[in-house]
């Protein structure tokens, strides 16, 4: 069996340092908001290019910070407009609601799966006051075209880079530096993953920083000290630890990512699956590789019953959940034949060449 992700080999490889650091830890009994996690949000706010990284508790969190950071800036008020593709994991959108913040939703572009600027002015109105963008699957959306977009109208632009960690454009500018603030997720199975729930946001904003820095700690930057009415969404100090042994090696691994995903759209050949498009620039880090195919649980139960495992990025859009039922009624075709026909099939930064070649042969034998 070829597991789709095997995160318990990819971090066997820090086995060593992990429990070098954990015993470190221990022994200095400093468990939240240690100089640790410190270190990690210099080294995160430096490897995204960024002034400031702030850890916090998951990608969920750091979403809804930056906008409940932006209300209290005045920048946003409850009940604003705010342009999200409606092609993402819901968590996109439960940021929006959980702000007090409207969601529009907009199609995405059928071959890129990224949210389609060319829909974005269509849908601005005079309550329109900021877009999210999602870096889908680990590709770049066209922000050149989205922030030319928002710069004539006046609009926040906010990465939720939760699978995009280390994507880079043409200039080499990487995700979270692409916008007005950036959220990361550190969910395990991210290309940069924590051993649990983690997350982050990045910005250039000084004033953001340090309103989600006191958001993030019950409100506060001093000890019984509130400023604000704030939340418990700190980065626990272990998680930190775990994200700084991770860091350095995280080029490395996008790049045999990149590989992978080079020799499966070059390789796999198979009119009946759609591959992704890809330019071949660093502009995408192929958190996962989704194929489009009719008629998937045929395809699915295939590859299963030949020992690949696959993922389905993902089933429900959200716009059809029933936590969303005000919005059950929408019709958005390209999102909804995505949803019916995507899956997502290996690809890590510890597959081996004869599992790359066994992925090609199956999807090609189908």
């Amino acid at each position: 069996m070829i597991k789709f992700l095997d995160l318990q080999a990819m971090n066997a490889r820090y086995n060593d340092s992990f429990q070098e650091k954990f015993k470190q830890f221990l022994d200095k009994g400093h468990y939240v908001l240690g100089e640790e996690t410190r270190e990690f949000e210099n080294n995160f706010a430096n490897f995204c290019g960024a002034k400031h990284a702030v850890g916090v508790s998951s990608g969920l969190d750091a979403l809804i910070l930056i906008f409940k950071a932006y209300i209290q800036l005045g920048n946003l008020r409850r009940g604003d407009e705010v342009i999200v593709p409606a092609n993402t994991y819901i968590a996109s959108i439960l940021s929006l609601f959980h702000a007090g913040l409207k969601p529009v939703f907009i199609e995405p572009n059928p071959d890129s799966y990224n949210l389609d600027v060319s829909e974005i002015k269509k849908h601005i109105t005079a309550n329109t006051k900021a877009i999210l963008v999602v870096h889908l699957y680990g590709q770049l959306v066209d922000m050149d075209a989205v922030n030319n977009l928002a710069h004539e109208y006046n609009l926040l632009v906010i990465e939720d880079a939760a699978q995009a960690h280390g994507a880079r454009n043409k200039q080499g500018v990487r995700a979270g530096n692409l916008g007005d603030a950036a959220a990361f997720s550190f969910y395990p199975s991210k290309n940069l993953g924590a051993l649990g729930d983690a997350g982050a946001v990045t910005t250039n904003n000084n004033e953001l920083a340090t309103v989600i820095s006191e958001l993030r700690n019950y409100g506060s930057d001093e000890k019984y000290v509130n400023k604000r009415l704030g939340f418990n969404n700190r980065l626990d100090t272990l998680q930190a630890i775990f994200l700084n042994i991770k860091l350095p090696d995280l080029d490395a691994d996008n790049d045999v990512r990149r590989k992978i995903a080079k020799r499966y759209i070059k390789e796999i050949k198979n009119s009946k699956i759609k591959l992704p498009y890809y330019d071949g620039s660093n502009n995408h880090v192929f958190h996962v590789f989704v194929v489009q195919v009719e008629n998937r649980n045929i395809f699915e139960q295939f590859l299963s019953d030949n020992g690949l495992e696959t993922l389905i990025h993902y089933p429900i859009p959200a716009h059809k959940q029933k936590a969303l039922k005000d919005f059950n009624n929408m019709h958005l075709p390209i999102t909804e034949a995505i949803h019916k026909s995507v899956i997502s099939i290996p690809i890590s930064p510890i597959m081996t060449k004869i599992e790359v070649n066994q992925v090609i042969s199956l999807l090609n034998s189908y």
